[in-house]
């Protein structure tokens, strides 16, 4: 039986001996419900430095990983080194998690460290996982869900010409 993401989200803060903070809850039932809206499956969470964003979002490809084994997840960031992160924290999340542990693969080629393929029934042609920057060709990846976490950074939107380009870039992804 799979669990609901707040459920999953619940086990992961008691293994590391931690509750759920309130906003960090409010942010979980709000990805569930926008997951379970079938028409409109697009969202923005905008919340405060340091709130764990990016925890609860790690923590929700997981789920879904674990939900839906054959998903395909893409992650865009401003560069590929914050992409990598938050791929190198989802793959943390199924090494420990013990609900995901049957996940990883026992080939080690597999699970490197911008991409990973779980263990999955599907014979897909693109990973489970995958980190892009934003000016990275992607043309002719196939993702069923598309991660956009840090794409605006001061490096890239200090000018108003660098705002307009990253907006650019992250509405060709999305």
């Amino acid at each position: 039986m799979k669990i609901d993401f707040f459920e999953f989200v619940y086990v992961w803060f008691r293994l590391q001996g931690l509750g759920v903070p309130k906003h960090q809850r409010k942010i979980a039932r709000w990805l569930s419900s926008l997951w379970n809206e079938k028409d409109q499956r697009q969202g923005l969470l905008m919340a405060f430095r340091n709130s764990g964003k990016s925890t609860i979002v790690g923590l929700f490809c997981a789920w879904i990983l674990y939900t839906k084994p054959a998903s395909r997840i893409l992650v865009i960031a401003a560069d590929h080194a914050l992409a990598k992160k938050m791929v190198r924290n989802v793959k943390r999340i199924i090494e420990q998690h013990p609900l995901t542990l049957g996940l990883k693969p026992e080939r080690l080629d597999q699970w490197s460290s911008d991409q990973f393929t779980i263990n999955r029934d599907a014979e897909l042609r693109d990973p489970s996982m995958l980190a892009k920057g934003l000016g990275a060709n992607i043309t002719g990846l196939r993702a069923d869900i598309i991660i956009c976490d840090d794409v605006e950074v001061p490096k890239n939107c200090d000018t108003a010409l660098k705002r307009a380009d990253t907006a650019s870039k992250s509405s060709r992804t999305g």
